[in-house]
């Protein structure tokens, strides 16, 4: 009777527990959705604006290419095409710039065609499919440049040894955490200026601050090409005056949107 009386209280206590945890569960996911619903009741207002910060670009970056045409000997002009990049890579270096600042973008073998006119333009009564003349081997590098005094300097001496183009110069800043700050702070803080001077014209209180959500835009300077006859093997020693370049500043836009509680 006693081992009766003890199963019996045993599953009475284990039912207990259970309706306690699913009625806890239950009040948990009840409060939940009480402040769920309180959020999603409250009166708000968002208010937008931009903090802008200039500063001096310390990085200048540029790529320049090599490329090399011939017949259909690849082992050929892929030793041509590496002598020319390594000669300009020694440049780079033998003028301060470090191996860290020097990056292969891309390395291309592409064949080059000879094609054939098709009926009606020719008297064949089929079309001849093209065929390959030779190859082209390219190969792109990226350079990174901290001394801007060399800069001109850098971007005729690559093309002087070998490179075929020289493109996409832009001024970045290394470290933009200060400068972005800076804007953030002061986009943040019109923004509640505006929020203020939006709740005193519309007659209520500025509640608290429900969420911030930021975008930036930063726009580097780009630089035109340069382009080499010499270099691209089209002949002629053509002398390139070093070009003055001014890095300028930049200016970093942090956008905000803040989201406040209408208070009466």
């Amino acid at each position: 009777m006693n081992t009766t009386i003890k199963n019996y209280l045993g599953i009475t206590i284990i039912g207990v527990l259970i309706v306690a945890i699913v009625l806890g569960v239950l009040g948990v996911i009840a409060y939940r959705n009480s402040k769920s619903a309180e959020f999603s009741n409250y009166r708000s207002f968002t208010v937008t604006s931009d903090g802008r910060a200039i500063a001096l670009p310390d990085i200048a970056e540029f790529s320049f290419s090599i490329i090399t045409e011939g017949g259909k000997n690849i082992a050929d002009l892929q030793r041509t095409n590496t002598d020319k990049t390594n000669k300009a890579i020694e440049f780079l270096k033998s003028n301060g710039i470090e191996t860290r600042d020097i990056k292969t973008q891309n390395y291309n073998i592409e064949p080059r065609y000879n094609y054939f006119p098709c009926p009606p333009y020719t008297s064949a009564g089929i079309c001849r499919p093209a065929e390959i003349t030779g190859y082209s081997v390219s190969q792109s590098i990226h350079v990174k440049m901290r001394d801007f005094s060399k800069i001109g300097i850098l971007l005729t001496g690559v093309v002087s040894n070998g490179a075929n183009s020289v493109s996409a110069l832009t001024f970045t800043i290394d470290d933009p955490a200060e400068v972005q700050n800076k804007a953030r702070a002061e986009a943040i803080a019109r923004a509640k200026k505006k929020a203020e001077s939006t709740a005193e014209a519309g007659g209520f209180s500025l509640g608290k601050l429900l969420s911030i959500e930021e975008g930036g835009v930063y726009a580097p300077t780009a630089y035109r090409s340069l382009y080499s006859k010499e270099a691209a093997g089209y002949g002629g020693d053509i002398a390139l005056p070093a070009p003055v370049v001014e890095p300028g500043s930049q200016e970093v836009v942090v956008n905000v949107v803040l989201r406040y509680e209408i208070d009466y």
